[in-house]
């Protein structure tokens, strides 16, 4: 199921800054062996920013 929250805040090529507490978080799912995907989907954040952070982490 698509949804319409694909284009979050309105960007355009710049992405928003994620609070620490959501970056704890994103590092808490992946540590719960969430896919990149189920950690997008349930933050609402884009794949690639999410993977991003998990990279960094690592």
């Amino acid at each position: 199921m698509q949804t319409a929250s694909t284009n979050i805040c309105g960007r355009t090529g710049h992405s928003q800054e994620l609070s620490e507490f959501k970056h704890g978080t994103v590092i808490g799912c992946h540590l719960c062996n969430k896919s990149i995907r189920e950690i997008s989907l349930l933050l609402n954040i884009p794949r690639s920013t999410v993977s991003g952070i998990i990279t960094k982490w690592k």
